[in-house]
C-alpha cells in the first residue's frame, strides 16, 4: 500500500504540474502530512543524484526527474506482493499440471504460509474468470480453457498499466522476460495501423494499443504451444483481410506462425476496435444491426431531452451505433477497451459524462451492455465530439474594435482579428473617432487601439497591425469573460439551492458513499424537495459510475430530474473519506426538478470546476464551519 501511495502521489504531482502543501495531497491520500513527507522522501531516493519531487515554501512539486522516478517505480516491484502475485499466476498459467506449493515457496524466497495467503490471493483475482484454482496436496493448479487463461493476463497487464495507458515493458513484466521482446511491437504496430488504412480504416490509437496487448499475450502463449482452437465461423472477406495481416505480420515481427483458431480472434479484437467514421451513411447502416441501431437511437433521443443537448442527428446515432455494436461483440468476449482520457472527461466535462451514462444505462437496459468508466469515456468522446460540432453561433463573445480613421486602417485591423479570432469573437461595430462614446458600448470586448479614459477588464489594447501578444491578450481577455459570466449565473442559482439544514460539517463514513447519500438525501426529503425514491435512485446511479468528479469534490444525483424543486445539500469531509476509487472533501447531493433542467448544465459543471482548484477547496473545507461560513467562502472563490 505505501509503495501504491508514493506512486499515486507522483502522479498526482506529475498530472497537475502545481505547487501542493502536504496537508492537501495528505487530503488527496487519506494520509498524515508527516507520511507524505516520507512518501516524498522515498521516491526522491528512487533517483540517486536527482530530484523526483522538489520542495518549497509552497508545498511540492514534480522535479526535472519525475519521469525517470515513475519508470524506476514501475520497475522495481520485484519482490513486492503485487509482482509476487503476478508471478505466481504466470507459474500457474504456464504450467498445466500445477506447481509445488513448497518449491515454489522456495523460489520466491518466501514461506510456505506466505504463498498460501498469496493462493488466496489468487482465488480472489479469478472471481468471474471462468477459471478455477484447484488444490491437491502440496499441487496447486488453474483449471479453465485458454481464453479464460488470456482473459487473466489481460487483467494482470493492465493492472501493471497506470490509468489505463499501454506500457509494453509492464506487459513484458505480466507476460515474462522470456516473451516476445517489446522492440519489435513498435515496427509491428506501424505497419499493422498502415495497412488497416490501406484498406479503408481509421483506427483508434487507444484501441490499437489494446489490440497489440492481446497480440503479444497471443504470440506468448502460441510460442509455448498454447494456441486457440479454431471455430466453425461464416466467411467475411473484410473479416479474412484482416485475419492475413495479422497473420503476416505476426509472422514478419514476432516470428511467430499464429493458427487459425488465433488468427479470427485477433481479427475480431481488430474490428471491434476500428471504424470508419468517414463512411457515408448507406454504407454504416449497412453493416448495423437493427436492434443496436434502434436501441441506440431510442436512447440518444431520451438522453437528448433530459438534458436538452443537440444530439439526436442521425450522423451522430450511426456512429456511435457502429460503435455500440463494436462494444457489445468486445463484451462477448470480455476484451475490454481502456481510455487513458476517462478520468480528465469525468473531471472536465461531467455533464457530457452524465450525459454518457445515462446512455450507458439504457444500452445496460436494452441490450444488456455492461457499463465500465473506461468504456463510458468512449461514448463521451462520441458526444462531446457532436456538441463540439454542433455549437451555436451565439456562444460567441461580442467585440467592438475603437480604430480612429486614417484610411483604411481600421478595415484592415477587423480583418486581422476576424482571421485570428473569428472562432472566439464575432466583431459587431466598429468605432473609428478618436473621441467615441465609451459608455454607449455594450459588447462583451472593446478592442481599441487608443487608451480607454478608465481601464475595464473587458477592455483590450491592441496594435493597429494585429501581433501574436495582442491575440493571445484578446483570447486571455474572452476567458475571462466567459468564466465570469458562467460564475456569475452559479452564484444566483446556488444561492436559490442551497438551504441552512441541508448542511452538514463532518461525514459519517461508516457505511461508505452511499451511507452519506442517504445521510445528505435526508436532509432534502426533510425539505420536501425530493422523497425516499430519488434518494434510491441516486444511490443506484452512483453504482453505474463514482460520481466523484475531481480529486476532492463528489456530486450524487439521480439521472431523472424529479425533485419537487430543485435544491442541493453540501457535507464537508475533514480529512478526506473514500469514494469510489479515490477520496473526496466535498458532498454535494444535487436534486433538480423539471422546471430547473435549463440551469442543470451551468450548475453542474460550474460546481465541478469550481471545486477542481486546489487552493480553493482547501480555503472553503477548513473555514466552513458552519453553512453561512460556506457560503461565504464559495461566493468570495467564486467572485475571485
Amino acid at each position: 500500500m505505501t509503495k501504491a501511495r508514493q506512486d499515486r502521489l507522483l502522479n498526482i504531482l506529475v498530472r497537475d504540474g502545481e505547487w501542493a502543501t502536504a496537508a492537501t495531497l495528505a487530503d488527496t491520500l487519506g494520509v498524515t502530512p508527516r507520511s507524505v513527507r516520507t512518501y516524498v522522501t522515498a521516491v526522491n531516493a528512487r533517483v540517486r543524484g536527482g530530484t523526483a519531487i522538489e520542495s518549497g515554501p509552497q508545498g511540492y512539486r514534480a522535479g526535472p526527474d519525475a519521469a525517470a522516478a515513475q519508470r524506476a517505480g514501475a520497475g522495481n516491484d520485484t519482490g513486492t506482493p503485487r509482482d509476487r502475485l503476478h508471478r505466481l499466476v504466470r507459474l500457474l498459467l504456464d504450467d498445466p499440471d500445477g506447481i509445488d506449493v513448497f518449491q515454489t515457496a522456495d523460489e520466491l524466497h518466501v514461506s510456505p504460509a506466505t504463498l498460501e495467503a498469496d493462493l488466496a490471493r489468487v482465488r480472489s483475482l479469478l472471481g468471474g474468470t471462468e477459471l478455477t484454482l484447484e488444490r491437491s496436496a502440496s499441487t496447486a493448479r488453474l483449471r479453465g480453457n485458454e481464453m479464460a487463461q488470456r482473459r487473466l493476463l489481460s487483467r494482470l497487464a493492465h493492472d501493471e498499466m497506470d490509468a489505463g495507458a499501454f506500457d509494453l515493458e509492464a506487459l513484458r513484466r505480466t507476460l515474462g522476460d522470456e516473451s516476445v521482446g517489446a522492440r519489435a511491437f513498435g515496427p509491428f504496430k506501424d505497419d499493422l495501423v498502415a495497412e488497416l488504412g490501406s484498406l479503408g480504416y481509421f483506427v483508434n490509437e487507444f484501441g490499437i494499443a489494446d489490440v497489440v496487448m492481446h497480440i503479444a499475450i497471443a504470440a506468448d502463449r502460441v510460442a509455448q504451444d498454447r494456441g486457440l482452437d479454431a471455430i466453425a465461423h461464416e466467411s467475411q472477406e473484410s473479416h479474412e483481410a484482416v485475419e492475413a495481416i495479422l497473420g503476416r505480420l505476426c509472422e514478419q515481427h514476432l516470428g511467430v506462425c499464429l493458427g487459425a483458431g488465433d488468427q479470427y480472434h485477433l481479427a475480431t479484437l481488430v474490428l471491434t476496435r476500428v471504424v470508419a467514421p468517414g463512411a457515408s451513411a448507406p454504407s454504416v447502416r449497412g453493416r448495423l444491426d437493427p436492434e443496436v441501431e434502434h436501441a441506440v437511437r431510442e436512447v440518444v433521443e431520451r438522453a437528448a431531452a433530459q438534458f436538452l443537448v443537440d444530439i439526436a442527428h442521425d450522423d451522430f446515432i450511426l456512429r456511435l451505433a457502429l460503435h455500440v455494436q463494436n462494444l457489445r461483440a468486445r463484451a462477448k468476449e470480455q476484451a475490454w477497451s481502456r481510455n487513458p482520457l476517462t478520468r480528465s472527461l469525468k473531471s472536465t466535462y461531467p455533464m457530457i459524462f452524465d450525459v454518457a451514462v445515462y446512455i450507458a444505462s439504457g444500452l445496460n437496459t436494452s441490450l444488456g451492455i455492461p457499463l465500465l468508466d473506461d468504456e463510458i469515456a468512449y461514448i463521451a468522446m462520441h458526444v462531446g465530439g457532436r456538441l463540439e460540432r454542433s455549437r451555436r453561433a451565439d456562444q460567441l463573445l461580442t467585440a467592438t474594435i475603437v480604430c480612429p480613421g486614417y484610411y483604411e486602417l481600421h478595415e484592415l485591423l477587423r480583418s486581422s482579428v476576424d482571421r485570428s479570432l473569428g472562432r472566439s469573437i464575432e466583431v459587431v461595430g466598429v468605432e473609428t473617432r478618436a473621441d467615441p462614446d465609451w459608455r454607449s458600448i455594450d459588447t462583451d470586448l472593446v478592442l481599441t487601439t487608443i487608451d480607454p479614459p478608465a481601464p475595464s477588464d473587458r477592455v483590450v489594447r491592441v496594435q493597429p497591425f494585429l501581433t501574436e501578444s495582442d491575440v493571445d491578450r484578446v483570447q486571455t481577455a474572452a476567458g475571462r469573460v466567459r468564466r465570469g459570466r458562467r460564475l456569475a449565473r452559479l452564484r444566483a442559482d446556488i444561492e436559490r439551492y442551497f438551504d441552512p439544514t441541508a448542511f452538514v460539517r463532518g461525514l459519517d463514513t461508516g457505511d461508505g458513499s452511499e451511507g452519506v447519500i442517504r445521510m445528505l438525501g435526508e436532509r432534502l426529503v426533510g425539505l420536501g424537495a425530493i422523497d425516499g425514491e430519488y434518494v434510491d435512485r441516486a444511490i443506484e446511479r452512483e453504482r453505474l459510475s463514482s460520481t466523484a468528479f475531481t480529486d476532492a469534490l463528489a456530486v450524487p444525483h439521480a439521472m431523472g430530474m424529479t425533485a419537487s424543486r430543485t435544491a442541493i445539500a453540501i457535507g464537508i469531509a475533514d480529512p478526506s473519506i473514500p469514494w469510489g476509487d479515490g477520496r473526496v472533501q466535498v458532498v454535494a447531493f444535487v436534486a433538480f426538478s423539471e422546471d430547473d433542467r435549463e440551469a442543470f448544465q451551468t450548475v453542474f459543471e460550474q460546481f465541478v470546476e469550481v471545486f477542481s482548484e486546489r487552493d480553493s477547496v482547501q480555503r472553503i473545507v477548513r473555514r466552513s464551519t458552519d453553512f453561512a461560513a460556506f457560503l461565504d467562502e464559495l461566493v468570495a472563490v467564486i467572485d475571485g
